[in-house]
């Protein structure tokens, strides 16, 4: 079963967005009135609504929605939809690869469409096939969700990804036949890069930033196909 945090420091609110979240799912659903009760709890969550301006009345030394947001994403990557009364917070949320935001008040109908979007990418994430690569004889399983990007490195493709423990994999693969494992949710942007479309930040003719900071090439002659791409799958999302 799914499950659902609500981190809201207001507790009308928290109930709220519970009655909402219930109607359009079975998932179960928990509520915390501050960041410490939600990130001191040991539960796996597939998706956080948190309050981006959490405690901002408070004494200082109480965690914000922001710092609690870095600090679940040390750990974990579930999709966080930031709640949030005062918009231009929102452009800090991209910082933690937040999913979206939902504006206070939050109206129903915008809160079922985000929670459709959120609920199909868990879905597809959930039923992907993992990647099985072999490294000094082991095989090792990759969730593809997991994967920020590849890159050539001579005859081998080193992965770049948001694993905590082991952030790259190298090993003997060529990248075409990697493509095509990865399917539609990648890219080959150039020769010697393949892209997860879900990790873009920003691009322009020749490069596309990806959330973690890092670049990557965009060749001229992919350039077209590439934004044609990444607009089917925003829309997809």
């Amino acid at each position: 079963m799914m499950k659902i945090a609500i981190c809201d420091d207001e507790q009308p609110i928290r109930e709220y967005l519970k009655k909402l979240a219930e109607t359009c799912t079975d998932a179960d659903v928990c509520v915390f009135a501050d960041g410490e009760e939600l990130l001191s709890d040991q539960r796996e969550y597939d998706m956080i609504l948190l309050d981006i301006s959490l405690n901002q009345n408070h004494d200082t030394g109480i965690l914000n929605g922001m710092d609690v947001a870095k600090k679940i994403r040390e750990k974990s990557d579930a999709i966080i939809i930031f709640v949030t009364a005062l918009k231009e917070y929102v452009f800090e949320g991209y910082d933690v690869g937040a999913f979206h935001y939902l504006l206070k008040p939050v109206n129903e109908q915008k809160f079922m469409e985000i929670m459709d979007k959120a609920i199909s990418q868990i879905r597809r994430e959930k039923n992907a096939e993992p990647l099985i690569i072999k490294i000094d004889g082991n095989y090792i399983k990759i969730p593809a969700n997991n994967i920020i990007y590849a890159e050539n490195d001579a005859r081998k493709i080193v992965l770049h990804t948001k694993n905590m423990k082991e952030k790259t994999y190298s090993f003997y693969e060529k990248m075409e036949v990697l493509e095509r494992k990865l399917g539609g949710s990648f890219f080959r942007s150039h020769r010697g890069f393949l892209v997860n479309l879900q990790e873009i930040d920003r691009y322009n003719h020749t490069n596309i930033e990806l959330k973690n900071g890092e670049k990557v090439f965009l060749s001229k002659q992919k350039y077209n196909d590439f934004v044609t791409a990444y607009m089917s799958f925003l829309r997809r999302t």
